[in-house]
Parts: structure tokens; C-alpha cells; sequence
């Protein structure tokens, strides 16, 4: 769930009559998502471990993941669940980003701050972009019983008024910002950022290129 971007968006297109259960690890994450929320009608918010999920078998017609199963430990016990709790012709739809390689900002601020610690650089940019070999995802995938696989490649970009506007994204509104406090560097850090966008992407508003994968599979030969 997380903020609840992707909730959002499942209610707003979906009938009012499908019932939404929108699940995080994390219970203040998901407080954060009802506030934001609060005013639509017809969610359920649970929290939930994507390797242990606390639902019956053939409970969903689809499951749902924006950006979330690169964070899971154990991949294959996650989509051992969602095939678990899936109904006969069931979709599971997520997605994942590309390599560091197809995202720019990522990839600068990545370079940056290992740049900046190289023998202990904060290591949260590595995690999310590491997941996107299709054929490896493919074969995890099949290896729990999804037979019908569909990869998406998603190129896009990605804009933001200047570099300061980045450089504040990535350093304090993501988990790199623990990692830099507890190296008790955020401001230089901040700082530094800032720099390597300019400096690739130029002064005043910025843009990027950036990539993610889709993933639709379905445990019967065909997706419904």
C-alpha cells in the first residue's frame, strides 16, 4: 500500500462494488495511507507480510504490488502466497524498477553518495534497482506454478522543478535519509546531491530518463 498512491488509483477506476484490501508491513505506513484516503469509500487496511499473508487460499481474484517485491527476502515464498491466495484464473500484476542504468536521478545520487563513502556507502538506492533480470523474474515466478508471464518494459521520465527539489526528495523522503543522519551528514550530503544533478542534468527544471518493468502472470495458461 504505502501511501496509497496505487489504492488511490485501484478505486478510483474499479466498480464500487470490489471490495479493496490494501495491506502494508508497516501499520504506520498504512495510517499515513488512510489519512490520505480518508474520503473514499470501500477499503480495508490490514497490515500484512508478503511472505506470510494472513488470508485463506483462493481468496482474490487479483494481487496487486507497486514497487514492493524487490524488498522481499525471500521472492519465491512471496509469490508462493499470492498463487496460494489467488482464485482459479486469478492475475497477479507488479511491478519492479530497471537497472540504475535506465534512471538517472537514481543513478546519480547512487554514485554520488558512494562517491562520498566508499567503504561503507549507504546501500538503499542499490536494493530497489538490483531486481530486473526478466529471465530471472520469470523463472522464480514459474518455479511456484505461474505459467502465463507477461513483461512490460516502461520507459518514462522523470521531472522536477530543480535539482534542490531532488536532492530533498531522495535525501530526506526516502530510507536514504536514515542512512545519511546516521552518518550524521545530511545537510553536506543535501548539498552534494544537488551538485552531481546539476551538474548531469543541467540548472532550473530538470528531467531524466527513467524505467521500470510490469509483470502480469497468471497461474493457468492464460491471463484473464
Amino acid at each position: 500500500c504505502g501511501t496509497g498512491v496505487l489504492t488511490r488509483h485501484l478505486r478510483t477506476s474499479l466498480p464500487i462494488t470490489t471490495r479493496i484490501i490494501a495491506t502494508d508491513l508497516n501499520a504506520p505506513m498504512l495510517e499515513v495511507a488512510q489519512a490520505e484516503l480518508n474520503t473514499l469509500e470501500g477499503i480495508e487496511y490490514q497490515t500484512a507480510d508478503g511472505m506470510a499473508l494472513p488470508f485463506p487460499d483462493d481468496a482474490f481474484d487479483a494481487v496487486v504490488c507497486q514497487f514492493g517485491v524487490m524488498f522481499f527476502p525471500d521472492k519465491q515464498l512471496g509469490y508462493r502466497e499470492v498463487v496460494r491466495v489467488l482464485k482459479p484464473g486469478g492475475t497477479f500484476i507488479f511491478n519492479v524498477w530497471d537497472s540504475l542504468a535506465h534512471n538517472g536521478f537514481s543513478r546519480s545520487v547512487h554514485e554520488k553518495v558512494v562517491e562520498m563513502f566508499p567503504e561503507d556507502p549507504p546501500a538503499f538506492l542499490s536494493l530497489p534497482y538490483e531486481y530486473h533480470d526478466i529471465s530471472k523474474i520469470k523463472a522464480q515466478l514459474q518455479g511456484v506454478g505461474f505459467k502465463d508471464i507477461h513483461f512490460s518494459v516502461m520507459p518514462r521520465e522523470s521531472s522536477a522543478p530543480s535539482a534542490r527539489e531532488v536532492a530533498m526528495a531522495y535525501a530526506a523522503g526516502t530510507p536514504l535519509a536514515a542512512q545519511l543522519a546516521e552518518r550524521g551528514v545530511e545537510e553536506i550530503a543535501m548539498k552534494e546531491i544537488q551538485k552531481a544533478i546539476t551538474d548531469g542534468y543541467g540548472d532550473g527544471a530538470v528531467a531524466a530518463p527513467m524505467q521500470a518493468i510490469t509483470i502480469v502472470a497468471n497461474p493457468s495458461d492464460e491471463v484473464q
